[in-house]
């Protein structure tokens, strides 16, 4: 049974947020300039995009699985869910101070060293690309378990809210849940995957992600905040 206080709303708006974070879609834009450079084909684009995204939902799902099992089989559940309160609340905090002064201070972003990681992994998938250009596919692909793992401390606070309300129930009807939530956090890196096929430059998209960042934030924040107090309050109920 889903937890009383947990609604499937709930749970496809906080993935619907959780996938609009401007770290995501950062990220995504620079993997289709550098596939569209490399490759030299919207369809080799396509299917690398296709895969990547595949392999971030595959990730981020055995990652929410794997703390949900943890939370739900050691009795935790009831310290990680006000743990992940606080997170919401706070990373809430941080979105919207980014609203008002983007990336001044202390920000929601990926972990130190990651983007430098990125952009030297993609180096050398351009230098096998000439000599393996099928193999080179599978390695954009890879990408994106090292991609989820970077980004957590950008994207993690609306899963992990989530992830804690989950484990007040049953761990077995999660599981459909979290396929769900997951699927709703891939569909706009599919969506951006499949502009770009059909002829819009990664420019455009990254112009379009730098003008409505602020915004973003703005959204993510006040979802964070709203979903943070909800569960403090349900669980004093």
């Amino acid at each position: 049974m889903i937890p009383e206080n947990l609604t499937l709303g709930i749970i496809l708006g906080a993935a619907l947020v959780d996938s609009i974070n401007p770290c995501v879609i950062g990220v995504l834009v620079f993997l289709l300039a550098f596939m569209t450079r490399v490759f030299q084909s919207r369809t080799r684009m396509l299917l690398g995009g296709l895969l990547y995204s595949f392999v971030v939902y595959i990730t981020y799902l055995a990652l929410g699985l794997g703390v949900l099992r943890v939370a739900v089989s050691i009795g935790f559940s009831t310290a990680f869910y006000w743990i992940a309160a606080a997170i919401a609340i706070m990373a809430g905090l941080l979105e919207i101070k980014d609203y008002f002064w983007y990336g001044k201070g202390f920000t929601l972003q990926m972990m130190p060293g990651g983007a430098a990681r990125l952009k030297y992994y993609t180096s050398k998938i351009e230098e096998f690309e000439a000599q393996h250009p099928k193999a080179a596919l599978l390695l954009i692909a890879a990408l994106g378990i090292f991609v989820v793992l970077v980004e957590l401390p950008c994207t993690g606070a609306p899963y992990f809210a989530i992830l804690a309300l989950l484990a007040q129930g049953s761990y077995t009807e999660a599981v459909p849940l979290l396929l769900i939530y997951n699927f709703v956090f891939i569909l706009p890196l599919l969506a951006v995957i499949l502009i770009a096929y059909f002829g819009a430059a990664s420019e455009t998209i990254e112009a379009w992600r730098q003008k409505h960042r602020e915004l973003m934030r703005l959204i993510i924040g006040t979802f964070l905040i709203a979903l943070g107090v909800y569960m403090v309050y349900t669980l004093g109920i």
